[in-house]
């Protein structure tokens, strides 16, 4: 598939379960979100509110912090899976359920933190090595003049962001092959997605990136831009700091969707998938 055959059966699949999307997104997202509603509200969305209370109480600042993003990890790879598990039942004729979906999300979540964790300190060593590497290219560049570390400094910066987003995309489909996959151990998730998405690096990344600007960004900024426009309405910002959120739950599944069809569309191309792989992947007799 193309990306927009991608995105067109994305939008199919979701238009089609809509319903168990959303039951699934509201019982795995509603905690989190509720959490973040609160704190905007509570700081009024000002970043000196949110520093004050941070230089005043920083022990629990980061505790608390902490605690949200093992939540929102958690919900978020547990709404993955359970979409996931959605999208494998439609293609196999059977029809979604909550439970199953659900179940299968637990009994992933172990090796979907695991992977996660790794997935994200992998990409902080990128960044941190990178950011030294650039320093050095800066401080080499100085011998030759400012215009030379200027260029250094702005090639260097290209380079890192190229290389980040490249390894990004290569362990782009790691979440579907643990949840569909049955591997001797959940690390291999990232050999086997680094093979499915070699040459089609670009592919993943236009999927992740258009989806995300269609569901995501781009609803939020129309919420924020009417926000803004009455802002001098200072009760009404609550109102929409809440429908802002509870839209963030309606379109949460649409990424997970386009990543498990891209999933199975490199799945077709380097090993003929077909329902029978899947029946077996998935225990189903």
């Amino acid at each position: 598939m193309q990306l927009g055959e991608i995105l067109d059966g994305t939008f199919n699949i979701y238009r089609r379960h809509f319903a168990q999307f959303m039951r699934l997104s509201v019982v795995l997202v509603w905690l989190p979100t509720a959490v973040a509603v609160y704190l905007q509200v509570r700081f009024s969305g000002s970043p000196l509110e949110i520093l004050a209370t941070l230089q005043e109480h920083p022990v629990a600042a980061i505790l608390v912090g902490l605690l949200m993003l093992i939540i929102w990890t958690t919900s978020s790879l547990l709404l993955k899976a359970g979409t996931i598990s959605i999208i494998s039942d439609s293609y196999l004729g059977h029809e979604p359920k909550l439970g199953p979906a659900l179940r299968l999300g637990v009994a992933k979540i172990i090796p979907l933190l695991l992977v996660a964790l790794s997935k994200g300190l992998l990409l902080a060593l990128l960044y941190l090595f990178g950011a030294l590497g650039i320093v050095l290219l800066v401080m080499i560049g100085r011998l030759g003049g400012p215009v030379l570390s200027g260029l250094l400094a702005f090639a260097g910066v290209c380079g890192l962001v190229w290389l980040v987003v490249w390894v990004a995309c290569g362990y782009g489909v790691t979440t579907p092959v643990i949840v569909l996959e049955d591997l001797p151990s959940s690390f291999d998730a990232f050999g086997r997605s680094w093979d499915l998405t070699r040459g089609s690096r670009m592919k993943v990344l236009g999927t992740a990136a258009v989806t995300w600007l269609m569901s995501q960004f781009l609803p939020q900024v129309v919420v924020g831009g009417i926000s803004a426009a009455i802002g001098a309405q200072a009760t009404l910002q609550p109102v929409f700091v809440v429908f802002a959120s509870l839209l963030g739950i309606v379109l949460a599944p649409i990424l997970p969707c386009a990543i498990t069809l891209l999933y199975y569309d490199l799945r077709v191309r380097r090993e003929a998938f077909d329902l029978q792989i899947l029946s077996e992947d998935l225990g189903i007799r």
